[in-house]
């Protein structure tokens, strides 16, 4: 079912979003010239948001709470407008995307981990439990946290691609 109030709003957004990537990897972040070469997951939200919007900043860092604080401070600095992670999601002792990044949401767009958990039980059932992917609002900045597999990427970025400049327009409001 298609809303004209949102295509009326989707028609009005702006062509424009810059986007920004972390990858948070103990193993790639070593070597970041090697890291980018096997940051599969990294690579592909790269390639995907460049297709239909500019990719302004891409960094690989280790799971580390000050890391990731500093690489988003950093993006936004830069005005990037809309930032992804990848990795460090999952329960494991150095999973800390979630814990980091969730207390400086203004505000969530639970949305996006409702549909994303949905999708990922569709296909690998009860497993989806696992899945702690989450988004919100940061001093105008959206940020989209999705696990480091290829196909969780895949997924989350069939999500929201198409509404980014959407979801832009109504942060810029």
């Amino acid at each position: 079912m298609q809303s004209e109030t949102m295509e009326e709003h989707r028609k009005k957004s702006p062509i424009k979003v810059s986007c920004g990537v972390i990858t948070l990897s103990d193993s790639k972040s070593k070597d970041k010239k090697q890291g980018k070469n096997t940051d599969i997951s990294g690579k592909y939200l790269f390639d995907e948001l460049n297709k239909k919007y500019q990719v302004d900043s891409y960094d690989i860092i280790p799971d580390e709470k000050d890391q990731l604080l500093l690489s988003i401070e950093n993006m936004i600095d830069k005005n990037i407008e809309v930032i992804f992670t990848t990795g460090g999601t999952g329960i494991g002792s150095r999973d800390i995307t979630i814990e980091t990044i969730d207390p400086l949401f203004e505000k969530e767009l639970k949305g996006f981990g409702e549909i994303f958990r949905l999708k990922t039980y569709e296909k690998l059932g009860s497993g989806a439990i696992l899945s702690r992917a989450t988004a919100g609002v940061y001093k105008k900045t959206l940020i989209f946290s999705m696990p480091g597999s290829p196909n969780a990427v895949k997924l989350g970025i069939s999500i929201i691609i198409n509404e980014l400049a959407h979801l832009k327009k109504h942060l810029k409001e």
